[in-house]
């Protein structure tokens, strides 16, 4: 899918070349530091084809964008990526992220250097979001920020004292590892994971799981969503099992970080209340009350714009964060 470039980029230079790969569906932008996207190309990402496949269609359209930019006067730019982890995120080589199957050690940043020949900054995903909602969306002006993917996986991004938080080996973050129940679909190769039953391949599979005979395999989220806001009572109660869930994973968060807003992504933003209330329920029932109350919990401010706008933000930080937009 292909959207027009628009004709005036403005004065902020340099232009930013920013990638989305993500599991189900990847993007490919030109924006700039004040977060504005100025042109947007789209694809399935089709995992399951492996990298190489994945890679050259990427390329395909990272070259158009190129041209694009090009005839709109735009040839200096920096690149970059807002991927999903495990990464080593400086070196920028990809771990065998679970949603992306076939991306094992992979020299991400040094194909696209070698190929765009411009400087090229790679983010978790988690981190991204994190620095696109705090730079641009709910967490403006917060100090201390929980932001979690809750996409096709489930992940997280931290900024602690104002600063952003990768940990010892990049490894901040990854929370849809952590085991929060005894049982629930197989996520990160493990039974009962925050990914498994929060994020969007898992809560499908949790519908399956709990209630074979009106949902399968075949079954997606979106599926089970439309089917709850109509009012169906099993869709109804999956949703309150994800929310409550979600909200006891983000109990503990807040008895070890006391944040001050935590901000959902993706699935949150569409579900909204079907599954933040339940959160917020489990989360005053298990959080120490001084922790709860100093915190709110948000669906991303920058709604469906979120995955653009942060695979700008690796970007924007390398270059010493965002400029206001121009009046």
């Amino acid at each position: 899918m292909q959207e027009q470039m628009s004709e005036t980029i403005g004065r902020c230079e340099p232009v930013i070349l920013g990638l989305d790969i993500g599991g189900t569906k990847t993007a490919v932008v030109l924006g700039d530091r004040t977060g504005c996207i100025h042109g947007r190309t789209e694809f399935a990402t089709q995992p399951q084809r492996g990298f190489d496949a994945t890679c050259a269609e990427l390329l395909a359209h990272v070259d158009a964008m190129q041209r694009d930019a090009a005839a709109g006067g735009h040839s200096e730019f920096v690149v970059s990526v807002s991927i999903g982890g495990p990464l080593e995120i400086e070196a920028g080589i990809i771990r065998n992220p679970p949603n992306l199957p076939g991306w094992v050690d992979v020299p991400l940043k040094e194909i696209l250097t070698r190929r765009i020949r411009r400087p090229v900054h790679i983010e978790h995903d988690g981190n991204a979001g994190a620095l696109a909602e705090w730079y641009f969306g709910a967490a403006r002006g917060a100090r201390n920020v929980i932001f979690l993917t809750m996409g096709t996986g489930f992940g997280g991004g931290l900024i602690l004292g104002g600063e952003l938080y990768r940990g010892t080996t990049d490894l901040a973050g990854e929370v849809g590892h952590v085991r929060i129940a005894d049982d629930g679909p197989l996520a990160f190769g493990k039974a009962g994971s925050w990914e498994g039953l929060c994020g969007g391949a898992g809560i499908a599979r949790l519908a399956a799981l709990r209630y074979p005979r009106k949902w399968n395999t075949a079954t997606r989220t979106l599926d089970v969503a439309e089917a709850a806001r109509a009012g169906d009572a099993d869709a109804l109660a999956v949703l309150d099992e994800v929310g409550r869930h979600l909200g006891r994973g983000l109990a503990i968060l807040l008895d070890i970080l006391n944040p001050e807003v935590i901000v959902i992504g993706s699935l949150a933003v569409r579900l909204g209340e079907l599954v933040l209330r339940p959160a917020r329920e489990e989360m005053q029932r298990e959080a120490l009350p001084g922790a709860y109350s100093a915190c709110r919990l948000v669906p991303a401010a920058l709604g469906e714009r979120l995955g653009d706008v942060a695979a700008l933000c690796a970007a924007i930080r390398a270059l010493g964060g965002p400029l206001a937009a121009s009046p």
